[in-house]
């Protein structure tokens, strides 16, 4: 609002002063028809649709910009960035917000707002295959997006490297790539780290061959015109959003927890979904209560890797890990029934979130809840307390995880209402459990789209295949009528 308040001073002021301008700025157009008209890229890092609708971090970015202009949020989502690039030209869209790398040839065409990321360009392999560990290892062409930063990057590394080969593909996107090296059926692309980390919770077999470029700047595209309206508001924005802390809350709700990457945890992790969840995936969807069961699920794998018998040193038990004393609050009688244990845990973690400050929005809720499910809520409120007293926001799981391990220093903890905790192992707890629910929903959807398609092929050969229910051991095909004769004239 402050920002729509301080255009229209600005311009009934130089409206006062000098005859009206011909052309209407770009600013002045968003705010006549109050709409900002973003072009969107399709992917996790940048837009998609979430469990609760839109999300994704160049959605909430744009979003953030809406509001503050206090217009509304018009998106032009697309999976090929040449059709948002074509959109731009033609004044369709206002920017593309889609985590593009700047490269020299796009800042040739287009103008930037500040960059708000930083990215390493690198180059991936299958798991098991040779090592690559510079370009001239490289033995089959690299296969990328076509008109891509990285179908740039190889463009300009050949003139170092004449005999470096690539493949530009038109119709895949940055997924799509990785999910090929995956299968075996390219040797290589070139990928951004941050859409890495993402994948390799669901492609753990995709390994870094060595970094092509490193300290890449992402940011927004504006057309490249004369017309400064809009990217003097956005050179403004960003330096506000840095400035009170919300550009690196948004980026650690989004990428903070995908930055530790342990192979063998994920390969166990993604064969127990497939081997081991089944068993108890009806109990967790019976008892998520207001919660996604597979949040449950994935708190579940953390504490005992579905192990219905797990005990640890400290004598806590079952698929959910439940004292004996929180046991007995939540009406559990035997820690080592599954059914029990998942209804208990439920209600505790439910129990948990309900004492969190009302105040406090999701997800940072939830995460205060699962840490105070590991270290309990008194800890988390101490190490909340130190992080006011330090002058950040108590409210922020970003802020107060920079607290919790100091927890475990008697300079800290002996100041505490609660004293000692392991405040660092709770941290990794909540990254955990984030890691395992993100790999969970991401394939919980693709199993379900997998049953769609399979339903869909089966409805429709039903529709081809003649009905084979008439008595006999086939049906018997209907007579067909007797061509008509013809009459002779």
């Amino acid at each position: 609002m402050q920002l729509r308040v301080l255009f229209w001073l600005v311009v009934c002021l130089l409206s006062a002063c000098a005859p009206m301008a011909e052309q209407t700025s770009q600013l002045d157009t968003i705010y006549q028809r109050n709409s900002l008209r973003v072009g969107l890229l399709h992917g996790p890092t940048s837009y998609f649709i979430g469990v609760d609708g839109p999300a994704g971090f160049e959605y909430e970015l744009a979003q953030t910009l809406a509001h503050r202009l206090d217009v509304e949020l018009e998106l032009f989502p697309s999976y090929h960035l040449d059709e948002l690039l074509q959109k731009l030209d033609t004044g369709q869209v206002d920017f593309i917000a889609g985590g593009l790398t700047l490269t020299p040839q796009r800042l040739s065409r287009y103008r930037a707002a500040p960059a708000y990321r930083w990215i390493s360009e690198l180059l991936v392999f299958r798991q098991g295959n040779d090592w690559p560990r510079s370009l001239a290892d490289i033995t089959e062409p690299i296969v990328v997006i076509k008109d891509s930063s990285h179908a740039q990057t190889l463009d300009r590394l050949s003139n170092d490297h004449p005999n470096l080969q690539w493949l530009e593909q038109k119709d895949l996107d940055a997924d799509d790539v990785l999910q090929l090296v995956v299968d075996g059926r390219i040797p290589y692309t070139i990928t951004d780290s941050n859409q890495l980390a993402i994948n390799r919770r669901f492609y753990p077999n995709l390994s870094i061959g060595f970094t092509v470029n490193d300290n890449l700047p992402v940011a927004w595209l504006l057309a490249d015109n004369n017309d400064d309206s809009l990217l003097t508001v956005l050179i403004e924005f960003f330096g506000n959003i840095y400035q009170s802390g919300e550009l690196i809350t948004l980026e650690d709700r989004y990428f903070g927890h995908v930055s530790q990457f342990d192979y063998v945890d994920t390969l166990q992790y993604i064969d127990a979904i497939s081997q081991t969840l089944p068993d108890y995936q009806g109990l967790f969807m019976q008892y998520a209560g207001e919660l996604d069961w597979r949040l449950l699920a994935a708190l579940s794998y953390q504490e005992s890797h579905w192990d219905p018998k797990a005990r640890s040193p400290t004598g806590v038990r079952g698929l959910m890990m439940l004292t004996l004393p929180t046991a007995k609050q939540m009406g559990v009688s035997s820690r080592l029934d599954p059914e029990q244990s998942i209804r208990g845990g439920s209600r505790y973690l439910h129990r948990l979130v309900s004492r969190i400050p009302e105040r406090i929005a999701m997800p940072d809720r939830l995460w205060f809840a699962l840490a105070s499910y590991n270290v309990g809520w008194g800890h988390v409120e101490d190490a909340r307390i130190l992080t006011q007293q330090q002058g950040a926001d108590p409210d922020k799981w970003l802020e107060v995880k920079q607290r919790l391990p100091l927890l475990r220093q008697k300079a800290v903890y002996q100041h505490t209402r609660y004293g000692y905790a392991r405040g660092d192992e709770a941290v990794t707890y909540v990254e955990n459990i984030r890691r395992y629910y993100d790999t969970l929903v991401w394939t919980d959807e693709k199993q379900q789209a997998e049953q769609r398609l399979e339903q869909q092929r089966l409805r429709l050969t039903e529709l081809l295949v003649p009905d084979t229910t008439a008595t006999g051991s086939e049906a018997q095909p209907e007579p067909q009528p007797e061509p008509p004769q013809e009459i002779e004239r």
